[in-house]
C-alpha cells in the first residue's frame, strides 16, 4: 500500500467510495495501477514509483472512438492519472476495468465532429506556466482557468522565467489583477532555481498530485527537471522572435517527485477549445457581477445607459480585453454546449438543458 501511496493512492477519500468499492469487489483478483503514460499504441501503468509496465487495454478502448455501441468515446478512456485495475504479471496484464475519477481536466479535441480529450485525471492542482517573456499572455492564462474551472483541482498560476531580462513581475501581477481576485493564487518562478520553485511546495505534500500544462516554451520541463532535482526532461531554447518553443515533452507522463507528491507533465497546447460543460461564471465572477447591476436586465454591454460593465470598462476598474476574451469564451462556450447536446441526444443520452455558460447571454441578459 505504500508503494501506491507514493504515487498518488487516494486513501482513504476515493477509496471508501461505493464506486470504487463497488468495481474493486467485481474484480476480485485484479490489483490498482495508475496510468503514468499515455501513448497511441497504448498505455503504461505502474504500481509503485520504480516499475512500469504496459498492459493490454480493455476491447473497447482499442478501436477508434465513434460514439457507437459497445465503442468507448475519448474520455471514457483512461488518461494520465487513472487509476484502473489490472490482472495478471506486469509480463501479461490485461487492464479490467476504469476506477471513477475524482478530478479530470478536459478540452474539446480538434477535429469536425465533438469529442472531449482528458488531459489529465485525478489531480488536485492544475500549474498553469506561463513565462515572463514573450510567451506572457493573460487572455490565454483565462482560457486555461476556464477549462480548469469545475474540474475538481485547484488552478495557481506559474509564472515562470523570473530570472528573464524582460521579466516585469509588478506589471504581470498587474495585468493578472482580475484572475488574483478569483482568489487564484499567482507564483514567479525562476524555474532554473531549486531554491525559488520551493514557493511552490505547499501543492506539492506527499500523495498530491499537479499537472502542468501552457504553450511550448513556457518552461515546463525545466521547472520538471528542477521538481525532480535531475536533468531528466529534455529542453530547448525557444525562438528569438516570437518566444515560441518546441515541443520537448511529446506524451503525458506522471512522475514520482522527491516530495511525494506526483507530477503530470505534459505537451504544449496550441489549440484550447471548451467542451461545452464550462460555468463560465466561475472564471469571470468579477464581470458576472457587474452585468448583475445594469440597469437593463437585457443589457447588451455597448451603449446602453446604466450599464456598470461599460462604465466599469471606462473608469479602469475592468479590462477591456478581459471582457473582450469573455465575450468571445462565452460564445465558444455556447457552441460547444450546442455540440454536446446534440452529440448526447444522438445517443439517447440527453442530460436537459445544458450548463448555463454565465448570466449575459448573446441576445442580452436572461432573467433570473
Amino acid at each position: 500500500m505504500s508503494n501506491l501511496r507514493a504515487i498518488g493512492w487516494p486513501w482513504p477519500d476515493a477509496v471508501g467510495d461505493a464506486a470504487w468499492q463497488a468495481l474493486i469487489q467485481a474484480h476480485p483478483q485484479a490489483r490498482p495501477a495508475r496510468v503514468v503514460e499515455q501513448h497511441r499504441s497504448g498505455y503504461v501503468v505502474a504500481e509503485s514509483p520504480e516499475d512500469g509496465y504496459s498492459p493490454e487495454s480493455l476491447p473497447q478502448w482499442q478501436r477508434p472512438p465513434r460514439y457507437a455501441d459497445g465503442e468507448a468515446s475519448a474520455e471514457e478512456r483512461a488518461g494520465v492519472g487513472d487509476w484502473v485495475l489490472v490482472e495478471g504479471s506486469p509480463a501479461n496484464a490485461r487492464i479490467v476495468a476504469l476506477l471513477p475519477r475524482r478530478s479530470a481536466i478536459k478540452r474539446a479535441a480538434a477535429g469536425e465532429h465533438y469529442r472531449q480529450q482528458v488531459i489529465a485525471a485525478n489531480v488536485d492542482t492544475v500549474f498553469v506556466v506561463c513565462g515572463l517573456d514573450g510567451d506572457f499572455n493573460p487572455r490565454r492564462i483565462e482560457r486555461y482557468l476556464l477549462l480548469i474551472a469545475g474540474s475538481g483541482a485547484t488552478p495557481v498560476v506559474v509564472l515562470s522565467k523570473a530570472d528573464h531580462a524582460d521579466a516585469d513581475i509588478d506589471a504581470a501581477r498587474q495585468a493578472l489583477a482580475d484572475v488574483a481576485s478569483q482568489q487564484v493564487p499567482i507564483i514567479p518562478v525562476n524555474a532554473r532555481s531549486t531554491d525559488s520553485v520551493r514557493a511552490l511546495a505547499p501543492w506539492l505534500q506527499p500523495g498530491m498530485t499537479v499537472v502542468l500544462v501552457g504553450s511550448s516554451g513556457a518552461g515546463k520541463s525545466t521547472l520538471t527537471n528542477s521538481l525532480l532535482g535531475i536533468e531528466r526532461m529534455r529542453t530547448a531554447a525557444v525562438r528569438a522572435s516570437d518566444a515560441r518553443g518546441r515541443h520537448t515533452t511529446t506524451h503525458r507522463a506522471l512522475l514520482a517527485l522527491p516530495s511525494g507528491a506526483c507530477l503530470i507533465d505534459t505537451p504544449g497546447m496550441r489549440e484550447l477549445k471548451p467542451t461545452g460543460e464550462e460555468a463560465i461564471a466561475d472564471s469571470f465572477a468579477d464581470i458576472d457581477a457587474l452585468a448583475a447591476q445594469c440597469r437593463f436586465r437585457d443589457c447588451r454591454h455597448q451603449r446602453e445607459p446604466g450599464c456598470a460593465v461599460r462604465e466599469a470598462i471606462d473608469a479602469g476598474d475592468l479590462d477591456a480585453e478581459r471582457f473582450a476574451n469573455y465575450g468571445k469564451l462565452r460564445e465558444e462556450v455556447g457552441g460547444a454546449a450546442g455540440r454536446l447536446e446534440q452529440r448526447l441526444a444522438a445517443q439517447g443520452q440527453g442530460r436537459g438543458a445544458a450548463r448555463a455558460p454565465g448570466r449575459w447571454s448573446k441576445g442580452g441578459h436572461d432573467e433570473d
